[in-house]
């Protein structure tokens, strides 16, 4: 009588006990392994598998990470790809979010053993940050910190804004359907592409809640135009509420476009908003500053609660404000011959190694609706279009743009120790 190979199945007791699996039953749990190894035993009864390759097939079957979110490298030259997650956090950052994954004090005073305010170290960092702040206060995303505002000064009131900064948002949010959810309504002046103090001025009534001053990152108006600042704004009766959206804290000489959130607050703002994740480098956050007293009526309103952000975001943001240079910055302000000297390297060992590649003036841009229609001047290298899709499915995943008819690699996003890397991949891609 011929063996039956489904007797040599081991038995889940065993499998489970194999040393091999340790390390994946520290990082999924019992439950995640055991399932990979039953799955794997009914494939060898099912004949799909050899009795002997149970355990590898389980092995293989599980994640090679805790998270199925793969890590790219970004070699569009987008400095802000939302796509990718827009700004990668430095190392301090990535340090202190990994230190504040366990317990912390952040609603805790080690020297009197006390409830503290929550955060306290990060809004202090923030503060220092812009001087010109009388308070400061996060939540949870750029969008979170306008609804915030609009719910504490202006529900069941009128909000007036400029028909041409009725912005849409990614994913197809809108500002004004944002600002309604709110409760307040809207007061639309002046035209689409023109519009003047004294429509603000005729708007402006017993029921106004706030002036609502919005910079339009992600496009730009050209020709007949005319907008008006918030020094002019500020000498109106209500207060004003100004978004530079892009996380700009003080003037960039390289974005002479974008305004930053000491400037307006010189100029009379009442609240500054702003996004954390944006040219600040940080993380996903919203960013407000102004006087003591609108602050803290922001702070204590109810909805506050709901949107606060966590110990690792305010880990982060902390260490991204006491560390300057975040690779956003270091992204922006690339040296141009510097990055021709590393294309010109990676093209020459992609040569030697049998593939096409060229070295070729590449554009960069800001992205993450920041500084539209602004160009950082750089280089790529330019391969063939077909290198794109298994670039994309390879370990790491590097990701670049197609530009007429051919596939660069923008090394202006790309860490210079990371440049071996991506020869690597691309020689694994071509072979």
């Amino acid at each position: 009588m011929t063996d039956d190979p489904r007797r040599r199945i081991p038995r889940t007791d065993i499998l489970l006990a194999d040393p091999r699996l340790s390390e994946a039953h520290r990082m999924f749990g019992a439950d995640a392994v055991k399932q990979a190894v039953r799955d794997a035993q009914q494939r060898a009864r099912a004949g799909q598998l050899n009795p002997d390759d149970v355990l590898p097939a389980a092995l293989a079957a599980l994640p090679a990470a805790p998270t199925l979110l793969r890590r790219v490298i970004n070699a569009t030259g987008v400095v802000l790809h939302t796509n990718l997650g827009r700004a990668p956090l430095s190392a301090a950052a990535v340090e202190a979010v990994t230190a504040a994954a366990g317990y912390v004090d952040i609603e805790y005073d080690v020297a009197t053993g006390t409830r503290a305010r929550r955060g306290r170290t990060a809004l202090a960092a923030l503060r220092a940050a812009v001087p010109d702040a009388g308070d400061v206060h996060v939540v949870n995303n750029g969008a979170a910190a306008i609804v915030l505002v609009a719910t504490a000064l202006a529900a069941r009131r009128e909000i007036v804004v400029a028909r041409s900064e009725m912005v849409e948002i990614g994913d197809g949010f809108r500002l004004h359907e944002l600002l309604t959810s709110t409760g307040a309504r809207l007061r639309e002046v002046g035209a689409t592409n023109r519009v003047h103090l004294r429509d603000y001025a005729d708007a402006v009534g017993a029921q106004t809640g706030f002036i609502l001053k919005v910079h339009p990152s992600n496009f730009r108006i050209e020709g007949f135009t005319s907008t008006v600042g918030v020094t002019e704004l500020a000498g109106l009766p209500v207060p004003v509420v100004a978004d530079i959206g892009s996380g700009l804290l003080r003037p960039e000489p390289l974005l002479p476009d974008e305004p930053d959130a000491a400037t307006w607050l010189r100029e009379g703002a009442t609240v500054v908003t702003a996004s954390g994740d944006k040219l600040l480098g940080g993380p996903q956050a919203g960013l407000l500053f102004g006087g003591r007293t609108v602050i803290e009526t922001l702070r204590r309103h109810p909805l506050a609660r709901a949107l606060r952000v966590d110990k690792l975001t305010l880990a982060a943001l902390e260490a991204t404000l006491r560390r300057p240079v975040t690779p956003t910055a270091s992204a922006l302000h690339a040296d141009e011959r510097g990055l021709r000297e590393r294309a010109g390297k990676l093209a020459a060992r992609l040569v030697a190694s049998g593939i096409m590649a060229t070295v070729t003036p590449s554009d960069g841009v800001v992205g993450g609706g920041s500084a539209p229609g602004l160009r950082l001047p750089g280089w790529a290298v330019r391969l063939s279009p077909g290198l794109a899709e298994p670039l994309r499915h390879g370990v790491p995943c590097v990701v670049g743009r197609i530009h007429d008819g051919y596939f660069l690699l923008d090394l202006r996003c790309v860490p210079p120790v990371e440049d071996n890397a991506v020869a690597e991949a691309v020689e694994r891609a071509c072979s």
